[in-house]
């Protein structure tokens, strides 16, 4: 539904066409052109634009570097940039804490945290950019998860301003929420039938980010297993504390190339129980495509899949001991087999990987790469069925789709590759993200590991975990933000909620000035997210 601009303007409200047409897009698919920007500057400047937001009505949608994918940063109310205002840390290296602003990237706690020997596990592909508050925010995980979980097990307290402007401190071991009227008067809690409910109805998969996290709260009782993974619904998160881990003594792995998918996938249980710290896959066409872009020597042709596996250990001959184990248990079922003993050469062999999102973003513009059925995560017995279901969906209807991701947690990444010149993309993409909920729906995963549920997914949500978990959901929403202002339609869809409509590419596609359109468009293709977006606005060179 459109926003109206706001009537009123809080201090620091940014409504120059060109600025707004700057935070139109994020990482995802869309395009949503705000009322307006707010970039505060500090905690006090933030309260005071939440507060004015509630005595409004306006929406207001929080962003961090704009890295995420499932839409939750984009928004037709007020984006508010919280990726430049809110940078400083204070470590406590004997705990092995840090402190980090919401501005504060991953790259730049792990930079801080390195010269003192620890390291923050979960590492998300986008570490350079993203930001400690978005981080949370999504419950973001990456290729180690397998081993270290998301980011919900590093988090020890954040920092948050609710809906009502108000500043507090949300530590773990604390206990459900204080104060927080859920229309009664009452604090939000989950009863013993609702628990059961819970218990019941949420996925089996190692991991999951698709709504609320009620089966954590459920189990530890903590106001903060509600708050992570909310995706700015709840609050503003302005400073997380980081649980940190010594760095480990020795690492080692392997790239194992398979010609057939089955083979690739009965493979992975295997490898998972070998303990190892990552497990990722690629599949023939992400390999095709970053062999086309540029991808080291030595990577062979005709695979169908290559799992890439890193062991972490405490001494160079447990690490180097566990490669040879992983490679002789699965010498009768692969085609292709390279090792790494050291991290230097652990690096070379995983450059391959991290070419994978940068080759897919530098397709050519009438084959972009549209991430709509892109995070599903099914229990690991499953994962055969899920990439040969899915690849199947995409060639009923037509599309190509590269798979790639975190094979160890039953977690891949589908890029739908769409050829825009084709009559009838959209409808077949339409299907396609139809067919992949049927399909994660059968197999009891969700539809999202890591990313969120964001608008992308929010209508999703009542079908995998049935109606009353959603109304748990709402009563959750309400009784954090009863006035509906913080980040409205994610999580929570809209009533005219339509995952495929305001997309970023095609005829239909918002219009913006040119020239921020390219620039929007070279920061997906080179990874810039971490750009401040109002740079983007400078005048064109005449």
């Amino acid at each position: 539904m459109p926003v109206s601009r706001p009537q009123s303007p809080a201090p620091g409200l940014l409504t120059d066409p060109r600025v707004r047409a700057a935070y139109a897009e994020g990482a995802g698919v869309y395009r949503v052109v705000p009322a307006a920007v707010a970039v505060p500057r500090g905690v006090e400047e933030l309260q005071e634009l939440v507060r004015w937001a509630g005595a409004t009505g306006t929406p207001l949608v929080p962003r961090g570097a704009g890295s995420g994918m499932a839409g939750g940063n984009v928004g037709r109310g007020v984006v508010v940039d919280v990726s430049q205002g809110f940078d400083w840390t204070a470590p406590d290296w004997p705990r092995r804490r840090l402190w980090a602003g919401a501005s504060v990237t991953w790259a730049a706690v792990a930079a801080a945290a390195r010269p003192f020997g620890l390291r923050l596990p979960p590492d998300p592909s986008s570490g350079a950019f993203a930001t400690s508050g978005g981080m949370a925010a999504t419950n973001a995980a990456g290729p180690r998860s397998v081993r270290c979980g998301s980011v919900r097990s590093w988090i020890e307290a954040v920092e948050i301003i609710d809906a009502a402007g108000e500043a507090r401190r949300v530590v773990r071991g604390a206990g459900s929420p204080q104060g927080l009227p859920d229309g009664r008067g009452k604090r939000f809690t989950l009863s013993p039938d609702q628990r059961r409910l819970v218990e019941a109805r949420f996925p089996k998969s190692r991991k999951n980010s698709a709504g609320y996290a009620l089966n954590h709260f459920a189990d530890s009782g903590d106001e903060l297993d509600l708050l992570i993974g909310s995706e700015g619904t709840l609050a503003f998160i302005t400073a997380v504390e980081w649980r940190l881990e010594p760095i480990p003594t020795d690492v080692a792995g392997a790239a194992l190339g398979f010609g057939d998918l089955d083979r690739l996938a009965e493979a992975v249980p295997y490898l998972v129980a070998l303990n190892p710290s990552a497990v990722e896959l690629l599949d023939r066409t992400l390999l095709d495509i970053v062999r086309d872009a540029g991808a080291p020597p030595g990577l062979p042709e005709g695979l169908e899949g290559l799992l890439l596996i890193e062991f972490e250990r405490e001494t160079q001959a447990a690490a180097r001991g566990v490669v040879g184990d992983a490679v002789r248990g699965l010498r009768a079922s692969t085609a292709h087999v390279a090792t790494a003993v050291d991290r230097a050469s652990l690096e070379a062999l995983w450059a391959v990987r991290r070419l994978a999102s940068p080759a897919l973003a530098g397709l050519p513009g009438n084959r972009r790469s549209l991430q709509v059925v892109e995070d599903g995560c099914v229990p690991l017995e499953r994962l055969a069925d899920y990439i040969a279901g899915i690849r199947a969906a995409a060639e009923g209807r037509g599309i190509s789709v590269a798979i790639f991701g975190h094979a160890g947690d039953g977690h891949v990444h589908v890029n739908a590759l769409p050829d825009l010149t084709v009559a009838g993309w959209r409808d077949a993409l339409a299907a396609l993200y139809g067919d992949a909920a049927e399909l994660l729906v059968r197999l009891g995963g969700t539809p999202s590991g890591e990313h969120g549920a964001g608008r992308l997914r929010a209508g999703l949500l009542e079908r995998f975990y049935g109606p009353e978990v959603a109304a748990l959901f709402r009563a959750l929403k309400h009784a954090y933000d009863p006035g509906g202002t913080l980040n409205p339609g994610v999580i929570i869809p809209s009533a005219d909620w339509a995952p495929l409509a305001d997309l970023k590419v095609g005829p239909e596609a918002t219009p913006i000035p040119d020239d921020i359109a390219r620039r929007l468009r070279e920061l997906e293709r080179t990874a810039g997210w971490g750009t401040p977006k109002l740079e983007l606005t400078r005048a064109p060179a005449t």
